[in-house]
């Protein structure tokens, strides 16, 4: 395996699958199984999911919701939706461990950095839920955080798109995929991969990201494997 801990990314919205918003137990069963394929490979697997199938703080506050109190109801949806991937992942045989930013301690534990990476060690897949734990940020940055102290090898972003693009592919026909570009890259054409604030983070940690299809079969196993799936940012 050309990686032996990875962080992998999932946007609330994946989770819906063919649904206007909430939770698709099919596209849970899916994940669950891609999963399953890359644990049983020996890789170390955590994993950080959004909230937007459920509620998002930013759209909230647009709306006139006091922007603290949205982000905090966006970080108890991320809980909601680790709970469920959790769910699917112990129905296929995979052992798990949900961690959560924010104390709630009835349905997950409180994240212990070390006790994270015990539980990876022992072949465990840990679900950080609960974003940082603190209003604007989000759970892209929660991401990177998480995966830098959990000195992860790599950053997997699994989106409904097969990489980076020059423009919006599913607005334009002229828009071309990198396989490769850097850091400064992105940031020079105002590539949208990460807010700011996350991708600042990846990049002074020299923590590489992935952008792949998710939603491909067997995509997951093939990146990790080192196949040239998705879009790589590096330095």
């Amino acid at each position: 395996m050309q990686y032996k801990r990875i962080l992998l990314k999932l946007s609330g919205e994946a989770l819906m699958g063919k649904r206007q918003y909430g939770i698709d137990p099919d596209r849970l069963d899916e994940y669950a199984q891609e999963i399953k394929q890359v644990t049983s490979k020996g890789v170390q697997e955590a994993i950080v999911i959004g909230g937007g199938n459920i509620f998002r703080g930013v759209s909230g506050a647009s709306r006139g919701m006091d922007r603290v109190q949205g982000d905090h109801m966006g970080m108890l949806a991320t809980v909601i939706n680790g709970l469920a991937l959790q769910s699917a992942l112990e129905d296929n045989d995979i052992p798990t461990r949900l961690q959560s930013a924010i104390k709630i301690n009835e349905v997950a534990e409180p994240f212990i950095r070390r006790r994270a990476i015990r539980h990876l060690e022992k072949g465990r897949v840990v679900i950080f839920g609960g974003g940082t734990g603190n209003p604007y940020f989000t759970t892209d940055s929660a991401a990177v955080l998480r995966a830098i102290e959990i000195n992860a090898d790599v950053i997997l972003k699994g989106t409904r798109v097969d990489g980076i693009y020059s423009s919006d592919p599913e607005k334009s026909d002229s828009a071309t995929k990198f396989d490769y570009i850097s850091f400064d890259e992105v940031i020079k054409k105002g590539l949208k991969v990460m807010d700011t604030t996350a991708f600042t983070l990846s990049q002074e940690n020299e923590l590489p990201i992935i952008v792949f299809d998710m939603n491909t079969k067997g995509n997951l196993l093939k990146v990790i494997s080192g196949e040239n799936i998705g879009t790589k940012v590096n330095l």
